[in-house]
């Protein structure tokens, strides 16, 4: 006996209180059923339906067995699935929801890589305000969350952290000078979020994590909801901005930037790719989140840091 198929043909019987209805069902003689169901309940020494002349009810005993049958076909249907989704050629279109500072700057720079590598698959990408949690309505939320957990119900696979570091153009600095220390920058123009600037304090914290410090918030130059104006009023030489490192990387890298108080740092941001809490994963949003956690590291560090960690030492050479 064929006991998965007979689990089939009990539940279908079940499900349409009847043989005629279950064969019509799963496509098979009426024989063929009333065959399985007599193999079924001698293989268990058990009755588990009581025939009328109209319709089929459960036992007690089959009541009981249709609830374990049911609970095993599907953890065999999700084993399936699982199995199938590995090896399928992922196709198709990624729905992905993203803020749209990490969107511009990290994520749409990577899309030329994941295309080279996934030709079939497109991204449909939409940058609305940050989300706090995985969106019903897409494959993939980016979610960035500060100094608490991930809260809802929904999956999620880390990709980084980021950490908030100050920075201002050679120019602004040149004009200004550059602050020795944290208390300084109660001189200088501040380039601040909408949040942060409402806060009456501004807390900062050593690199090593040996001294934190919280002094009044600087009275902002300028402040935005939006952090991509902060970065180009910063790269205009406005004031000094504290933004994300995953931002601000490239322009410290090239030079366009400088690290202000390169021994502290502000908040920082865990980033995760949050994924709606679905039976089976398809196999584009795999390939995706795969992508990312790959192209990230998937670990609770800045991989952008180091580009914003440069010697002190060697950038006061760079700057004589």
């Amino acid at each position: 006996m064929d006991q998965v198929r007979a689990l089939r043909v009990f539940s279908a019987v079940a499900a349409a209180s009847g043989f005629a209805g279950a064969a019509r069902a799963l496509d098979l003689a009426p024989a063929v059923v009333t065959r399985t169901i007599a193999e079924l309940e001698a293989h268990l020494g058990a009755r588990l339906l009581q025939r009328t002349t109209r319709r089929v009810a459960l036992t007690d005993a089959g009541e009981t067995y249709l609830d374990a049958a049911r609970r095993m076909l599907a953890a065999l249907d999700e084993a399936d699935a699982q199995a199938g989704a590995s090896t399928a050629q992922p196709r198709g279109c990624v729905r992905v929801i993203a803020p749209a500072s990490f969107a511009v700057h990290q994520l749409v720079p990577l899309l030329p890589r994941f295309r080279a590598r996934h030709p079939e698959l497109s991204v449909e990408l939409s940058t609305p305000g940050p989300p706090d949690g995985a969106d019903e309505g897409f494959d993939v939320t980016i979610v960035q969350v500060a100094q608490r957990p991930l809260q809802g119900d929904f999956v999620a696979r880390r990709l980084a952290r980021s950490t908030f570091v100050l920075c201002a153009s050679k120019a602004y600095l040149k004009r200004r000078g550059r602050p020795p220390e944290p208390e300084d920058l109660l001189g200088h123009e501040a380039l601040l979020p909408a949040v942060a600037s409402v806060k009456r304090e501004l807390a900062l914290q050593r690199g090593d994590g040996s001294r934190r410090v919280a002094i009044p918030t600087p009275a902002p130059a300028l402040s935005s909801a939006q952090l991509e104006p902060l970065l180009a009023a910063a790269l205009a030489g406005l004031g000094i901005a504290g933004l994300p490192s995953f931002m601000v990387a490239e322009a410290l890298r090239d030079g366009r930037l400088e690290r202000v108080l390169p021994a502290w740092h502000g908040t920082s941001l865990a980033i995760h790719a949050a994924l709606p809490t679905r039976k089976h994963l398809p196999a584009r949003t795999r390939a995706f989140v795969d992508f990312l956690v790959q192209a990230f590291g998937g670990e609770d560090r800045d991989p952008w840091l180091a580009a914003a960690d440069a010697d002190p030492d060697d950038a006061a050479r760079k700057r004589r």
